[in-house]
């Protein structure tokens, strides 16, 4: 009989969101690939059907191609429909089993191409996508060329509005197509990710999960988050490490979640930056409330203040003894890194990497050297006895935390 569905609008990346955090969660090792147009409609649909088809395609393009390939997700907006593919560079299929595969009985050369070897899970794609008024369809190159599953759902009739929470211009944090904010959560526990992903997610967050540290600056340039959900230990590395590595995480919020509670190793995290840790096991509450108040301290970022030096960042406005100070981008970003990191010693690479923020022109500690010595001289403060930018003789500099000052 046909497939009972129960549709309601809903938001693509939302979809493709839930089916990608299952994917990764069921020990998928494949990248996804994800471009989703921005403007895309919402679509009415029964939304745990579609989740299911789109995990159904997405287990089936790991299935045939290698895990050192990327599968990629795509949508495009198309009249009164949304057309949506997943796309894989596997092992393809020839142009005359195309018709084949979406068959219960399929014929023996295209039983590998579908699930447990008759194809059931396509038939199962193809009688769910139809319960919607759409249709399903395979293409390929041929044998060795990938194969592209693409899939049609209608247009809701009322397109989202007005979704995102107002919030002001200079204070929003980074949001989705649908006006959620986005968190990342690096962890190599399945059972953390699915845990965290379904409290955040309950919470109206837009959450991306990964248990591959090797990731985290992928996702953090393609998903930009306002904040990062990180574990203390990692394969192959440690957490405390990635993030003082990884120098798009000197803008965000990260708190580390771990089963070690050892008072060191939280005192090195929160020396090391991270704006909170949580020890394992956690409730929801407990995990959404530390989210909401590190958000709400990056949202409001107090004025730094040391001395007679003040710096707002809402504004991007640096004071000496309430007089104005003219800095160049390079000198400011500088400055800010310093102070946003007040009481630690800031290697040179370090501010190479979130000062200059991968630019060319980085890579050199003599560059380092010459925007310090202009920013004291703008600031009042004698090298020979600094107030705010101190060296540490081979390693970099430090600001002093307001209360050292």
């Amino acid at each position: 009989g046909t497939l009972s569905v129960s549709p309601e609008p809903a938001e693509v990346a939302r979809l493709v969101d839930q089916a990608r955090n299952t994917f990764v969660s069921g020990g998928g090792r494949h990248t996804l690939r994800i471009d989703l147009p921005e403007d895309l409609p919402r679509v009415l649909v029964d939304r745990g059907r579609i989740v299911q088809v789109l995990n159904n395609l997405l287990a089936n393009a790991a299935r045939h191609s290698p895990e050192s390939s990327a599968i990629g997700v795509t949508a495009t907006h198309d009249g009164v429909h949304v057309a949506i593919s997943v796309s894989d560079e596997g092992r393809g299929v020839a142009p005359d089993r195309l018709p084949h595969l979406f068959r219960k009985r399929a014929r023996d050369g295209d039983k590998d191409r579908g699930f447990g070897g008759n194809g059931l899970g396509l038939v199962i794609c193809k009688g769910l996508v139809e319960a919607h008024g759409g249709r399903i369809w395979a293409e390929s190159g041929g044998l060795g060329r990938g194969t592209r599953f693409t899939f049609t759902v209608p247009v809701a009739e009322e397109p989202s509005r007005g979704t995102a929470a107002t919030v002001p211009s200079r204070s929003r944090p980074a949001r989705d197509a649908h006006g959620q904010t986005r968190i990342l959560v690096v962890d190599d526990d399945p059972q953390t990710l699915r845990y965290v992903r379904d409290a955040l997610t309950e919470a109206g967050y837009g959450v991306f999960v990964t248990g591959d540290p090797e990731e985290l600056p992928g996702l953090l340039q393609t998903h930009h988050p306002s904040l990062v959900l990180l574990d203390v230990v990692l394969p192959g590395t440690d957490g405390i490490e990635l993030m003082e590595s990884v120098p798009e995480l000197s803008d965000l919020p990260v708190i580390f979640i771990s089963v070690y509670g050892r008072d060191e190793t939280i005192v090195r995290a929160l020396d090391a930056g991270a704006a909170d840790y949580i020890v394992k096991p956690f409730s929801p509450s407990e995990l959404t409330a530390r989210v909401r108040a590190a958000l709400r301290v990056r949202a409001e970022p107090a004025p730094f203040l040391l001395g007679e030096l003040s710096i707002d960042y809402d504004v991007r406005r640096v004071e000496v003894t309430g007089e104005a100070v003219e800095l160049t981008a390079t000198e400011y970003q500088l400055l800010r890194v310093l102070s946003m990191n007040a009481g630690r010693v800031l290697t040179f690479d370090s501010l190479l990497r979130q000062a200059w923020r991968g630019r060319k022109s980085a890579g050199d500690p003599k560059l380092v050297r010459a925007v310090v010595k202009r920013l004291r001289r703008k600031l009042g403060d004698d090298a020979a006895n600094p107030t705010y930018v101190r060296n540490e003789r081979g390693v970099g500099y430090r600001m002093p935390k307001p209360e050292d000052g």
